[in-house]
């Protein structure tokens, strides 16, 4: 039987009662807009880790995490992004083969929390930074003659991100979302899902549009997944350009993907804007760790209100056109907006 294009399969949009949510355009901010990330760790104990670098937020062993969840979704937490965290190096490998193990922290945490919160809605974050030896999203290709590490081995990385995308689902996840910026990889995650009998039940965000940036300074600290050389400005799109997120979010779009995500976000608010405009999948945004801390530290010391800062910034960003904000305020704007289009 003839394949329907990839671009044509639109079940895997609205399989969760979220994601059909999502799909419906909103006035003003509502908390099932808002995504909370978390640090999901190795340790092998009860662990609740403070991240210095991002003060509120934790590295959380997978025995804290339902625990930790329980008061947020009974406020209106309606979705995670979950991020694995190695904390012991020597795990890793130039082939991010310990993503796959069944110590994984990620492939722990999704069974519990399927099983624990029934609705809450478990977004994926793929790449492969926090696995691999060299902090790179992808797989690395070596030089013959230097044996160095020269370039991104494309077919090798696609393979690998495709394969987590999958075990990641397996495991129980609603969304798979890579973040790795490879050329081509919602297609093999597409393939790899249809493959496994998933394809209309298992979302794509991708990151379409995720920008090299200094603003993800904290998070790496947090991941524990910096480059151990050279950064990233090969596969993450330059901050000057307009039109190259946009063609990137299309060729995502055309190859499967069900969302589409701006990283990150107020300082790529006309990109979330043309995103809206050019694209027909809902739009998400990441207000990443760095634009996180700027508002913290700056109310901390008393520039200004916290509250009254943060639902200004995620005021904009609807604005601009995000239909999803994924956000490390996300406790707090549970508490701040009530579950209608207003707030106080």
């Amino acid at each position: 039987m003839q394949q329907l294009p990839l671009s044509h399969q639109l079940h895997s949009a609205y399989h969760h009662p979220l994601l059909r949510c999502w799909s419906n355009e909103r006035g003003l901010l509502h908390t099932s807009q808002f995504v909370y990330p978390i640090f999901v760790s190795d340790r092998d104990k009860p662990s609740k880790e403070e991240i210095s670098a991002l003060p509120g937020q934790y590295q959380l062993s997978v025995d804290l995490l339902v625990e930790f969840l329980t008061p947020l979704v009974e406020k209106g937490l309606k979705s995670v992004l979950l991020f694995g965290v190695l904390t012991d190096n020597s795990k890793k490998n130039e082939n991010a083969s310990c993503a796959f193990e069944t110590s994984s922290p990620v492939l722990q945490a999704l069974p519990v929390l399927r099983k624990a919160f029934p609705s809450l809605l478990l977004i994926a974050d793929v790449c492969l930074c926090a696995y691999t030896s060299h902090g790179h999203c992808g797989i690395l290709r070596k030089d013959p003659v230097t044996n160095e590490y020269s370039a991104l081995d494309l077919d090798r990385s696609n393979d690998v991100i495709s394969d987590l995308a999958a075990a990641y689902a397996k495991a129980g996840a609603h969304v798979v979302a890579p973040s790795d910026m490879m050329d081509g990889r919602v297609f093999f995650i597409k393939q790899k899902l249809l493959k496994a009998g998933m394809g209309n039940t298992v979302s794509v965000m991708s990151y379409s549009a995720k920008f090299s940036s200094c603003f993800y300074g904290p998070f790496r600290a947090a991941a524990n997944s910096s480059p151990s050389f050279g950064d990233r400005r090969c596969y993450q799109l330059p901050s000057i350009s307009v039109q190259l997120p946009v063609n990137a979010s299309l060729r995502d779009e055309e190859e499967g993907a069900d969302f589409l995500m701006v990283k990150p976000a107020t300082p790529y608010m006309d990109i979330i804007s043309k995103l809206k405009e050019h694209c027909k999948k809902p739009v998400a945004c990441y207000h990443v760790s760095g634009e996180y801390t700027m508002l913290y530290w700056a109310a901390h010391h008393g520039s200004f209100d916290l509250k009254t800062s943060v639902i200004e910034t995620m005021t904009s960003l609807r604005r601009a056109g995000a239909d999803i904000i994924i956000t490390y305020f996300t406790p707090q704007l549970l508490d701040w907006i009530k579950n209608d289009y207003f707030f106080n």
